[in-house]
């Protein structure tokens, strides 16, 4: 009843009585407003260890395990928007299995290893005046172990306030003495298995971090480089070549590179060609006039470049005319380095060499080739036979001492205010080409450049001996690691499904994985390698003793501990110990090894927090199929023949509300401790339920008012719903479902629908699919038809008519499973409701979704009630105009006549137009050929209990100012009080 009293009308009635206390409004506690920030820490309190509550419940229930495994965030820092996402997604699967009958394994972890925390030790130590040289090794890794423990206990605390459920007690940390252990003892399985091998290759190098990175590590930035076109003289050919073309009477021909790293020339050894491409000797015989410098190329050069590159080469070298003397094939060819007039130690040759990688898509068709600084010089060269590879730039991007003219420059900075920056390597280069002659051209180009992607500076390719894991050769199943991973590529699940074609990209292209680091902070390469053969030492007895040394006392012993504690029968003097650090996507991808197999029943675990092997489902960033996704997939297929998961869930990053990355230097990030403190972990939680999470998705002050708002008509739909439920009894309910009238089967249906997509939803992740349709249902068939269409009965009829039980009961279902469908997204709000209604009855997050009888699907209602749908809104509008014409004051003071075809009218039988209308009455005409609404004004007396307009008011002597439903509900009310 739009029009329903909420204050008593008047008491000059003709019987002179207030019927106020007659009326049965709603009445709750619960409040309108809710005041998360203050409450939702009390319920913390209230539920205490939760998740442990949840698994004994489920345990009790003999209920299916399900396993999420966590990827652990990095112990530094408070959470950002980024964490809040991530771990407010793992906790909707957490709650949401609970919620659909399931035993949950979720053990809580972090990554606390690496640069990050290296760096800010480092910083702390620098402020104390002590260089990190000046600090042994145990008290540096003892300063960093503490600096991640403050943090594992900090963000703890955060994640807790989110709401977020799990095995706190039990976290994990790749700090911890026996996370060191297993990772490890991990780690010598590949060492054993003979996947392990040291090579010397061209690997990213981050001279600011001192380190090798793999390339999860790297991100690429827009970056403008130096670029230089040079030439290198031929000095040499083959037979097959024409007999003029190194005749003294021309100008020694030389092969023009173009590259954007001229400090790498000092480490040229070859020139590479494409054997497909067409190259030709070219004379120039004119230059550009009228410049304000002289060009450095001259008239009678000769050059050799790519045809379909030429007249590009030549026009950065401002040669304005040339001849094409005939083509030239590269093969046979020799050059001398470009710097060899200047130091004999250049004065070797530079052949030429046919590679794959070399197009004709820019720059002269030629690739100068420095084996020590590119991934293809490095293939190049070695499949061409030669295998020693120069060292010219050292840990610090300096050249070493023993580089001919540069050595000791930098190649890029690594202290002070231009630490990032590139050094003075390149100038000096360039600056000796023009001295040498060899320097055709220069200039500078913006591109995209690798950088780290924890210090943002960038990083360069460096020759150094590394520790790699075998990407190609045969494990014991007869497949290759990367055939491995691509067959559990395969065999997982992936939401959303793209990301498996994104992962198996990448393992398909994938160098062999570097697994070796030079820094301080993190699980050591435990091994020893025989100063003979350079091969490690295959001993289990030794293995074993190390990890048992690390499981006692950490990592740190084995940098401490005497070699011979380790060796036992062999001879220290004969062993290298390896002090590098694994590669921190290692330890990561290591987790399940020492979070989940200790766990499995199957190893003999018999306690409370039962695992099973391999994990349900990895959650993380789109970012991690390169990153953890990836770690763990290899970890897993190589130790294990498979992957440590069976599905991979991934979600998008979080911009702010312009599209723009977030970003504290330009003030536009959204601080999730701060929404909870202002609104709530709840209305954060809205949020992420209502967004597409499987894309990046926008934040903001006005996006998170949008979320607000939602809030604030759900919590008033529950609202609504409790104080209408206030003193329901079983007694009360119907349970005959041939007793319900049309409406409430409507809603019933409404509900089997909805249980059906929600169990649907939360079992493929799909949680804005639960929210948005519930939200819906709340808004439109609840608030916008049920609730408006039933006022009248639940506030007016009697208490014990069937009509008004009926009601009750359908509200009583629809309250039971709202609380339970939303308990994994606003857990803090659902458990008030809930609790409100029922303080004894325990937690609702220990509910499982209420069943629903498959007798509550009614097609022919969901179609009549869509049917009056298209009346109604008619009826509502020409009310609305009524009521603005100030015709009528309320839908009560309305008798509208509607008139319509037959077939819309079919709808209402059996159903009291004016109660759907809300108006005191109504009149159904057949005619026309639309929906036409006469709005008459109800002539009849006001009913003084309900203010509806009927002809039955005055009917009953004993209540003359009544109705005769409202006379008999105060009849039977005032009995009951007698």
């Amino acid at each position: 009843m739009a029009d329903a009293p909420t204050e008593s009308p008047a008491t000059d009635t003709p019987s002179g009585r207030d019927y106020r206390d007659t009326v049965f409004l709603p009445e709750t506690p619960f409040p309108m407003r809710g005041g998360l920030p203050q409450k939702e820490p009390l319920i913390l309190e209230q539920w205490g260890d939760l998740y442990a509550t949840l698994r004994a419940e489920r345990q009790k229930q003999n209920a299916p395990l399900f396993v999420l495994h966590d990827g652990p965030p990095y112990a530094n820092g408070d959470i950002h928007i980024g964490h809040a996402l991530n771990k407010t997604l793992k906790d909707f699967v957490v709650r949401s299995r609970f919620l659909l009958g399931y035993d949950v394994d979720y053990v809580p972890g972090w990554d606390c290893h690496g640069l990050p925390i290296e760096w800010k030790i480092e910083e702390q130590f620098r402020a104390k005046g002590r260089r990190k040289d000046e600090v042994s090794k145990d008290e540096f890794r003892r300063a960093c172990r503490d600096y991640a423990g403050t943090y594992i206990d900090l963000q703890r605390e955060q994640f807790k306030r989110l709401g977020a459920v799990g095995d706190w007690a039990n976290r994990y940390a790749t700090m911890d003495f026996t996370a060191e252990a297993a990772i490890v003892a991990e780690f010598h399985k590949f060492k054993n298995s003979h996947q392990l091998y040291r090579g010397s290759k061209p690997v990213m190098w981050s001279p600011v971090e001192r380190t090798a990175l793999a390339d999860a590590e790297i991100e690429y930035h827009d970056h403008v480089s130096p670029t230089i076109w040079v030439k290198f003289p031929v000095t040499g050919m083959s037979d097959s070549h024409p007999d003029d073309l190194l005749a003294f009477r021309t100008a020694t021909p030389s092969i023009v590179i173009w590259t954007t790293t001229p400090w790498t020339i000092p480490a040229n050894r070859a020139i590479s060609y494409g054997p497909e491409i067409n190259y030709g000797l070219y004379e120039v015989t004119a230059l550009v006039e009228g410049l304000a410098f002289e060009p450095w190329a001259k008239p009678g050069d000769r050059l050799i470049v790519a045809d379909k590159l030429a007249e590009e080469v030549f026009k950065a070298a401002n040669i304005a005319a040339w001849t094409r003397i005939y083509d030239i094939d590269p093969s046979g060819l020799e050059c001398a380095h470009p710097l060899a007039d200047l130091d004999p130690g250049y004065g070797f040759s530079v052949p030429l060499l046919a590679g794959d990688h070399v197009t004709d898509d820019a720059g002269t068709g030629f690739v100068h080739t420095a084996p020590g600084h590119g991934a293809d010089d490095y293939a190049v060269w070695l499949a061409h036979g030669h295998r020693e590879v120069p060292d010219t730039v050292d840990p610090d991007g300096a050249y070493y001492d023993h580089v001919p003219l540069f050595g000791g420059l930098k190649v890029l900075e690594t202290e002070g205010k231009k630490t990032g920056k590139f050094g003075p390597a390149n100038g000096a280069v360039m600056d000796r080409l023009i001295e040498a002659g060899t320097l055709l051209s220069c200039g500078r180009l913006e591109h995209s450049y690798p950088h780290s992607w924890r210090s943002k500076a960038p990083v360069i390719f460096r020759n150094t001996p590394q520790w790699f894991i075998r990407m190609d050769e045969p494990l014991k199943s007869g497949d290759t690691l990367r055939e491995t991973a691509l067959n559990a590529i395969d065999a997982t699940a992936f939401h959303p499904d793209q990301g498996r074609n994104r992962i198996r990209s990448m393992v398909e292209s994938r160098p062999d994985w570097l697994v070796s680091r030079q820094r301080a902070w993190g699980a050591p390469l435990a091994m020893y390698v025989d100063k003979q053969t350079g091969q490690p030492l295959h001993d289990p007895e030794v293995d074993a003793r190390i990890v048992a040394a690390i499981q006692q006392g950490g990592a740190d012993v084995w940098f401490t501990a005497d070699d011979a504690a380790f060796l036992g029968v062999h001879d220290p003097a004969r062993y290298e110990k390896v002090e590098d650090i694994l590669d921190v996507w290692f330890d990561s991808g290591s987790t399940h090894a020492f979070t989940l197999d200790p766990r499995l029943p199957e190893n003999g675990y018999t306690g409370d927090r039962p695992a099973h092997w391999p994990a349900d489902l990895y959650l993380e960033g789109s970012d991690q199929h390169r990153g953890w996704f990836q770690s763990s997939l290899l970890e897993g297929c190589g130790t294990r023949g498979r992957a440590p998961y069976k599905a991979v869930l991934t979600h998008g990053f979080t911009l702010d509300e312009n599209g723009e990355k977030m970003s504290k230097s330009r003030g536009n990030t959204t601080d999730p401790l701060t929404i909870i403190k202002e609104s709530g972990a709840d209305i954060l939680r809205l949020w992420v339920s209502l967004v597409d999470s499987s894309e990046d998705q926008r934040s903001g002050k006005q996006i998170l008012q949008t979320t607000v708002d939602a809030y604030r008509k759900l919590r008033n739909t529950v609202r609504y719903l409790l104080g209408a439920l206030n003193g329901f009894t079983e007694a009360e309910r119907i349970t005959d479902y041939d007793q319900f009238p049309p409406l409430e089967k409507f809603i019933l249906h409404r509900l089997w629908e909805l249980d059906a997509q929600v169990r649907q939803a939360y079992a493929e992740y799909r949680f804005q699919d639960v929210v948005r349709p519930v939200l819906e249902f709340c808004s439109g068939d609840l608030s916008a038809l049920y609730f408006d269409i039933r006022k009248d009965s639940l506030y007016c009829d009697r208490p014990d008519s069937v009509k008004r039980r009926a009601v009750r009961t359908v509200m009583d279902e629809v309250f039971n499973r709202l609380t339970a469908w939303l308990s994994p997204l606003t857990p803090f709000t659902m458990e008030e409701a809930w609790t409100t209604r029922f303080p004894d009855a325990g937690t609702n997050c220990a509910r499982v979704i209420p069943e629903t009888p498959s007798e509550w699907e009614n097609t022919a209602e969901a179609d009549r009630w869509s049917r009056i749908d298209a009346v109604l809104s008619t009826v509502n509008d020409a009310l609305e105009t009524a009521r603005r014409d100030k015709r009528i004051g309320g839908a009560l003071d309305a008798w509208p006549v509607v008139t319509a075809p037959a077939e819309l009218l079919a709808p209402f039988d059996g159903l009291d137009a004016a109660e759907v209308f809300r108006t005191s009455g109504a009149e159904l005409v057949t005619g026309g050929d639309a929906v036409s609404v006469e709005v008459r004004v109800a002539e009849f007396p006001k009913c003084a209990r309900s203010w509806r307009r009927v002809p039955d008011v005055g009917s009953d002597p004993a209540y003359p100012d009544l109705s005769a439903r409202d006379a008999d509900t105060v009849r039977w009310l005032d009995a009951q009080k007698s």
